[in-house]
């Protein structure tokens, strides 16, 4: 894929079989910050942290996923490095014009207002050039820095799902924040002068 999101501080690009070193090295100092807030891997399944052809195959469904309009994955980069990953996932169009968008960033990053800085990059991808809707995002409430992220930017709370979904074994509460086109419209121009 050859879309890539300039920011003011970062850049965010499809991540390529050839950014494993960099993934894996990221993911693996950042294993006890990331693994509490996302769901067990599968028994079985390949370990895309420590097996580069799983993470090729990794960046291939996502290549796929793009192409088709179901997902569009973006690493973040500051200064060249690796740093973390926004996601648009689970595109779904019609009458409901949606994606949910996901985040992490390395731990040694945080703080840095980088997140904020690529949510922003990628909702104004997805309501200018994908031309969705509504874009979600749900979060585990006791999950203080990933609520951060979208209270900077101030994203509307929609309430908590209970037992929403599966996180490291357990069914978890989340509490789901949306942002439609409209709210982007209306909102566009303050978002991009902080965080652009």
């Amino acid at each position: 894929m050859t879309t890539t999101l300039i920011g003011k501080r970062i850049v965010l690009r499809p991540l390529r079989p050839d950014d494993f070193d960099q993934w894996r090295d990221v993911r693996t100092a950042n294993a006890d910050w990331l693994t509490k807030w996302e769901p067990r891997r599968p028994s079985g399944g390949p370990d895309v942290v420590r097996d580069p052809q799983a993470f090729k195959m990794r960046c291939h469904s996502r290549d796929r996923e793009w192409q088709v309009g179901l997902g569009y994955g973006f690493g973040v980069f500051v200064g060249g490095q690796f740093a973390g990953e926004v996601n648009l996932n689970n595109v779904q169009r019609g009458p409901f014009q949606n994606a949910y968008l996901g985040y992490w960033v390395d731990e040694r990053q945080a703080g840095n207002g980088y997140t904020p800085e690529g949510v922003v990059l990628v909702l104004r991808y997805a309501f200018e050039q994908l031309g969705l809707h509504r874009v979600q995002i749900s979060i585990l409430p006791r999950n203080a820095a990933s609520r951060r992220v979208v209270e900077k930017l101030n994203i509307r709370d929609e309430g908590t799902a209970e037992r929403y979904l599966e996180i490291n074994g357990v069914w978890e509460d989340h509490i789901r924040y949306a942002m439609t086109a409209e709210d982007w419209t209306a909102r566009r121009d303050d978002l991009i002068r902080v965080w652009l």
